[in-house]
């Protein structure tokens, strides 16, 4: 028996790093998918290996900003599969570093309305479906920055990881009653194509210190934080809601 049998998941980010790492453990654990990012190619290649290891996925490439993406996912969801169980709102980005006397009001923006304001559109489009199939569970992938820990040159990254810490605890507070589950799922460093170590410029350096304010002495692999969000879409979540869920390789208790 497979933890996700017979459930239909949503998966957004899904093209590369944990959100890529999730879809392909959610399938092998029987669940079906759809999946989206901005990039078509990469989502392709994702649904191909899904398949060929035997699991169903569909691919909806799209802007994650926009409202028409996340009522087109739960319409494919709904027609494709038969409805939706999960709702995996993992799609994010860092935004450029830096004082905030020299942010650009642009970044601040962008940030917000990619990591927030998606959070919300999924949320908004995904909650009737999962009323509609009795129950489920609303994931959101936040950060330990803005919650266990304030990072230099990161504000408007923490200010919406934050922000959607507060949209889980009212959501959990409001759909409770209705069988619906809600978590943000708070990953440490992890190893992935938009992490700061992995950026244009970064010395071993960079990786040094990221790794050294881990308790753990390193990072993530997406796969780790992808059978994190596994335990809280599935059953063996069922009396967890309303928590922000640290996977962070012990980072918010590492004080030196």
């Amino acid at each position: 028996m497979t933890a996700l049998k017979d459930k239909v998941a949503i998966v957004t980010g899904a093209s590369s790093g944990i959100g890529r790492a999730a879809a392909k453990l959610f399938a092998a654990e029987g669940a079906c998918l759809v999946v989206t990012a901005r990039r078509q190619s990469e989502l392709d290649a994702l649904v191909g290996e899904i398949k060929a290891d035997g699991g169903e996925a569909i691919a909806v490439a799209g802007d994650i900003r926009e409202e028409a993406l996340a009522q087109l996912l739960v319409e494919t969801a709904t027609q494709r599969f038969g409805g939706l169980d999960i709702g995996f709102n993992n799609a994010g980005i860092i935004g450029e570093l830096g004082p905030i006397g020299q942010m650009a009001n642009q970044n601040w923006h962008e940030v917000i309305a990619i990591n927030l304001t998606s959070a919300f559109l999924g949320a908004k489009h995904q909650v009737p479906a999962l009323e509609a199939r009795g129950g489920g569970s609303l994931i959101f992938t936040a950060s330990f920055v803005g919650h266990t820990a304030g990072l230099a040159g990161m504000s408007a990254y923490a200010a919406s990881k934050a922000g959607q810490i507060g949209l889980v605890k009212a959501l959990a507070a409001e759909l409770g009653g209705k069988r619906i589950r809600v978590n943000a799922l708070l990953p440490g460093g992890t190893d992935t194509p938009a992490a700061t170590t992995n950026a244009p410029g970064a010395g071993p350096e960079v990786l040094a210190f990221v790794e050294g304010i881990h308790s753990l002495k390193r990072m993530a692999q997406p796969e780790e934080i992808a059978r994190a969000a596994l335990f809280l879409a599935s059953d063996a979540s069922s009396f967890v809601t309303g928590t922000a869920f640290l996977a962070d390789g012990g980072v918010s208790i590492q004080r030196g």
